[in-house]
């Protein structure tokens, strides 16, 4: 810890993170990730790389009395060649549990994706500073919680006054695995993307592996979720297999299986649910893969598979839900922890209908909200596999 005029730095190290499963020393500073170096070794794409770098449910978290806080980054920022550039992420810092405070970092690396050739330029840029001021001038936890589509290399944190890690705070951990959704995408802020709220009303300690594109039954992630300290698993599968045409249902059914076999290697009895997705008209019957259409200079998706290849094996969101809940009923004989929920109950016709998917894929963050009210309801209220009967 260093003090120069009158700020207090203080070094950026894993004891101040949640949510991360690793860290990289970089040149910069700490780069958060969301899968351990041994599975990042075996990604095959840079859509997986990206995406499990990207700090989606990462959060610093530390406790101080500290009324001006300062966290030099160097993000990572994503564009489409073609398009508007996006607004710059949104870091937001909580005091004691609610939102306090919000910043954007100016600046920092772009990295512009050509959709059409699936070719991607980085062009670098330099750090820039989150700056939060006038917080309660009183002993508190603040959490920073990081932009969930911009990776971040930490770089300093400087405070007013003296920094220590935040205590443990005794919730249970639950650990989720998803796509793009879960990722965030579409999401006002890190806070309020799906998962992060669910949590919130579940009150129990996020570790988001949301991947967007990357929801594909990989060995490696169901390995870094069996190595994961966790009280609670979910994993939402059924849209990324559809839209990137990666399998056909013969290979589906038994990658299922090897997930959730490994995933118990190292939590027998924990809950563990198995989500499919929500409502998606373009890939409900249809197969992908699935195309970018920049029509109107907006970019919304659209299903290029032949519906009636569905006979020889060729997978959709439909035949996805009706395998889904096959399995988990054969296995739950076997394994009352386990548990299946249809992800329409999180978003269906009648959400679609009030709250339509803006690119026919992600929901906005009003529809962010209101599956996350409703993953809260099923999962953590009476009754539901995630339930606290002693109400911690």
């Amino acid at each position: 810890m260093n003090t120069e005029h009158g700020w207090i730095t203080t070094p950026v190290t894993a004891d101040l993170l949640r949510g991360a499963l690793d860290v990289e020393r970089t040149a910069h500073g700490l780069l958060p990730h969301r899968l351990p170096a041994r599975a990042r070794r075996q990604i095959p794409d840079d859509q997986l790389a990206m995406a499990e770098a990207q700090p989606s449910g990462v959060r610093l978290a530390f406790r101080t009395r500290a009324t001006t806080v300062e966290l030099d980054t160097l993000p990572t920022k994503r564009a489409y060649r073609g398009l508007p550039a996006p607004a710059d992420g949104v870091y937001d810092l909580l005091v004691d549990g609610r939102l306090a405070a919000q910043d954007t970092v100016t600046g920092g690396n772009v990295r512009v994706l050509d959709m059409a050739t699936q070719s991607a330029e980085l062009l670098e840029g330099p750090p820039g500073t989150a700056r939060f001021t006038d917080l309660p001038a009183r002993d508190k936890d603040v959490e920073i919680w990081l932009p969930h589509v911009e990776i971040t290399e930490l770089v300093a944190l400087r405070t007013d006054a003296p920094v220590e890690p935040a205590p443990l705070s005794g919730r249970r951990v639950w650990l989720h695995h998803g796509s793009s959704i879960s990722h965030g995408s579409n999401a006002a802020h890190p806070t309020a993307i799906w998962p992060a709220l669910a949590a919130a009303q579940g009150r129990v300690e996020l570790v988001n592996l949301g991947f967007g594109g990357s929801a594909l039954l990989d060995p490696f992630t169901a390995r870094a979720m069996r190595d994961a300290p966790a009280d609670l698993i979910s994993v939402k599968i059924g849209i990324n297999v559809v839209n990137t045409d990666a399998m056909r249902l013969r290979a589906f059914v038994p990658a299922v299986h090897g997930f959730l076999d490994t995933i118990r290697e190292g939590h027998p009895t924990t809950p563990l649910l198995v989500v499919s997705s929500i409502l998606c008209p373009v890939q409900e019957d249809t197969p992908g893969p699935l195309a970018p259409d920049f029509q109107g200079g907006t970019l919304r998706f659209r299903a290029t598979g032949d519906p009636a290849e569905r006979a020889a094996g060729r997978l959709t969101l439909n035949v996805i839900r009706r395998e889904l809940a096959r399995i988990v009923e054969q296995r739950a004989a076997d394994d009352p922890n386990l548990h299946h929920l249809d992800g329409r109950d999180l978003y269906g016709e009648a959400d679609y209908a009030e709250l339509p998917l803006p690119d026919e894929i992600h929901p906005d963050p009003a529809g962010h909200r209101r599956i996350a009210d409703n993953f809260a309801r099923l999962a953590f209220g009476p009754g539901g596999p995630f339930t606290c009967e002693s109400g911690s």
